[in-house]
C-alpha cells in the first residue's frame, strides 16, 4: 500500500519544515536565533533533481491547460481578432490595395497563431504566478517581499509595452513605410508577413518595458550599484539607441520610439531603486541614534 501513497510537493515539504522548525523552538530544542530560511533552502537542496522536475511539470501542465482553455474560448473569434490586428494596416493602404495570402493555408493559419498569442496574452497573470509558485519555496522572505510588488509591475509594464506598441508605434511604422512606396507599387501585404512584424514588434515592446524591473533587480541584488549606472549613463543610452537599431524594423520611427522609451524606463528603474534604499537605510539609522542617546 505504501507505493500508492501521494508524494508530497515541494510546498507541502517546506511547509513541514516550518512545521517542526517552530515546534522545535517553542520546546527549546532550537536556537530561536536561528535561521529558518536556511532550513528551507537545505530542505529543498536535499529534495532529490527528479521531485524538482516533476514539481516544474505539474506547473508546466497547469500554464498549458490554462492557455489551452482561452484559446478554446477565443478561436471562434480568430477571424475578428485578425481584423483588429490588421486595421491599423487597412487604413494606411492606398484604396485599391488590400491584404493578401500567397499561402493556401494562410487564411487558416495566420488567425490560429494569432488566436494562441492572445491567449498567452491574456493567461499571463497566471503563468507568472505559475512560475512564482514553483519557485517561491526556495526564496528568503525578505526576497519574498519584494517578489510580489515585482511580479505585479511586471505583468503591468508587459500589457503596457504592448498596449504602446500596438495603438502608438504600429500606426507610425505602417505609415512611413507605406508613405515611402514608390509610385508604381501597389502595397500588398501579405498577411503572414503582416502577422509576424506585428508579434515580433508587440514582444520587443512588452519585453523592453519590463526594463525598470530588471534595473531596480540589479540594484537591490547587489550585482550593480546606483553609482556606476549613473557614471555609465551615457553608454546605456547609446546601448539603447544600438539595441533598438537591432530589434526593430529598419526605420528611424520605431528606433525612436523604441530607443527613447527604453532610456525612460531605465531612468524611473533608477529613480524607484534610489527611493527604495532610502526607506530601507532610515529606519536604521533611527534606530542607531536611539541607541546613541540611550
Amino acid at each position: 500500500m505504501g507505493l500508492f501513497k501521494r508524494k508530497k510537493s515541494r510546498q507541502e515539504k517546506v511547509a513541514d519544515s516550518d512545521i517542526e522548525t517552530s515546534t522545535a523552538i517553542i520546546n527549546g530544542n532550537v536556537d530561536s536565533n536561528t535561521d529558518d530560511s536556511g532550513d528551507i533552502l537545505s530542505s529543498l537542496g536535499d529534495m532529490p533533481i527528479t521531485e524538482h522536475l516533476i514539481e516544474l511539470r505539474r506547473h508546466l501542465i497547469k500554464i498549458c491547460v490554462a492557455v489551452l482553455v482561452i484559446f478554446l474560448a477565443l478561436v471562434r473569434f480568430s477571424r475578428e481578432l485578425y481584423d483588429f490586428l490588421s486595421d491599423p494596416l487597412v487604413a494606411q493602404l492606398p484604396a485599391n490595395s488590400t491584404m493578401i495570402a500567397t499561402d493556401i493555408t494562410s487564411n487558416f493559419m495566420a488567425p490560429i497563431r494569432l488566436t494562441v498569442f492572445v491567449a498567452a496574452f491574456f493567461a499571463m497573470p497566471y503563468i507568472l504566478y505559475q512560475i512564482w509558485s514553483f519557485v517561491a519555496p526556495g526564496l528568503y522572505k525578505k526576497e519574498k517581499k519584494i517578489a510580489i510588488p515585482v511580479l505585479m509591475s511586471s505583468i503591468f509594464l508587459f500589457y503596457a509595452g504592448v498596449a504602446f506598441s500596438y495603438f502608438i508605434v504600429l500606426k507610425g511604422v505602417l505609415k512611413f513605410f507605406i508613405m515611402f512606396a514608390p509610385q508604381n507599387v501597389l502595397p500588398m501585404t501579405d498577411i503572414d508577413s503582416y502577422l509576424s512584424f506585428a508579434l515580433k514588434l508587440f514582444m520587443v515592446f512588452g519585453l523592453t518595458f519590463e526594463i525598470p524591473v530588471v534595473t531596480l533587480l540589479l540594484i537591490l541584488t547587489g550585482v550593480v550599484s546606483i553609482q556606476s549606472l549613473e557614471d555609465k549613463r551615457r553608454y546605456i543610452i547609446v546601448g539603447c539607441f544600438a539595441v533598438a537599431a537591432v530589434v526593430t524594423p529598419p526605420d528611424g520611427v520605431s528606433m525612436l520610439m523604441l530607443a527613447i522609451p527604453m532610456w525612460l524606463l531605465f531612468e524611473l528603474g533608477l529613480f524607484l531603486a534610489k527611493i527604495l534604499i532610502k526607506e530601507e537605510h532610515s529606519p536604521a539609522l533611527g534606530s542607531d541614534t536611539g541607541l546613541n542617546k540611550e
